[in-house]
């Protein structure tokens, strides 16, 4: 059955321009795929090592600029300009896994705030590089050979492809030894230590790829917006992630791919129905009850809840000879 819901799933995905009514419908789905990949990269950092990143959207962000500034200043084509945004976003990491994970709790939260608003700081004022608040207007659509990636649909296959391969890379890290060193650090750091897990080494690892995926989100969003200004630091965008991860479910691989997709359609279907003031006011309802309801997350209750059905149903009365 497993098996059967990934296969509609992946067919789903797949055919899923040929029937949405507008497309304004497929930019939603562009974004909720894009917020996909920034969910997955934070989910490394708080669902599998516990530590909480409030300054997520600066590693969002350099990959955001650092590809705009490539293909606009340089004139760069897209895939180098992607590869090094990742790079650079990584790099970022690695400097405040470094500086921020000798830290714990409070203390790390305060650091990637501080690195996030650091860097948005330099976007503001470092007119020369950056054009502060005007931002990088024009930045190019990607194209593959001949072809451009310009439209909604060409680009929502390219988003998928990225969500994809985050998923992949989640799930690779996630069962291999580095996914157990990782949940061990989680549950008792001083325990994981004590039977030779080096607890810097896979920190920093998980900050590194985090960054990242991240970065590899912002490249794909200042490519289709086209436009790159210091929103993009917002501490919004931070606090998005984090609602998509806990929402959908920290520590696990669909949890944070559900709730991008939940929280990126439904202030979308609120503002069809209300208007700005009741589509805040239901957005936190619904938000509380998830919360209250579901403590856990989506995924996890849900996968619960069919575990117990399973175990209730009587099993099958073996034949008598």
């Amino acid at each position: 059955m497993r098996r059967a819901g990934g296969w509609l799933l992946a067919a789903g995905a797949l055919t899923l321009p040929l029937w949405l009514q507008s497309p304004y419908h497929v930019h939603v789905a562009i974004m909720a795929g894009i917020f996909g990949v920034l969910a997955m990269s934070l989910n490394l950092l708080l669902g599998y090592t516990g530590q909480l990143s409030l300054g997520h959207a600066a590693f969002f962000g350099v990959g955001a600029y650092t590809s705009a500034l490539l293909t606009l200043k340089l004139e760069w084509s897209f895939w180098p300009a992607l590869a090094v945004a990742v790079g650079l976003a990584g790099a970022a990491g690695f400097f405040i896994g470094r500086l921020a994970l000798k830290l714990r709790g409070a203390y790390f939260v305060l650091v990637t705030i501080s690195f996030a608003g650091v860097i948005s700081l330099l976007s503001v004022n470092w007119i020369e590089l950056t054009n502060g608040p005007l931002g990088l207007p024009g930045v190019p659509a990607p194209a593959l050979g001949p072809w451009s990636l310009r439209t909604k649909t060409a680009y929502y296959y390219l988003v998928l492809a990225a969500v994809v391969l985050s998923y992949a890379v989640c799930r690779r890290i996630v069962r291999s030894r580095i996914g157990r060193a990782l949940v061990a650090l989680r549950e008792n750091e001083a325990l994981a230590e004590s039977i030779g897990v080096d607890v810097t080494h896979y920190l920093v690892l998980a900050a590194v790829v985090s960054a990242a995926m991240a970065g590899l989100g912002g490249s794909l969003y200042a490519h289709y917006t086209r436009f790159v200004s210091p929103e993009v630091f917002l501490f919004t965008y931070t606090v998005t992630m984090v609602i998509m991860v806990v929402a959908g479910g920290k520590g696990t691989l669909a949890g944070p791919l559900v709730g991008a997709v939940l929280f990126t359609v439904l202030p979308e279907a609120l503002r069809a129905v209300a208007s700005w003031q009741w589509q805040m006011l239901a957005y936190g309802v619904l938000l509380v009850a998830l919360v209250f309801f579901l403590p856990r997350g989506i995924v996890p209750q849900l996968s619960a809840a069919i575990g117990g059905r399973r175990r209730a149903e009587p099993a099958s009365p073996t034949p008598r000879s």
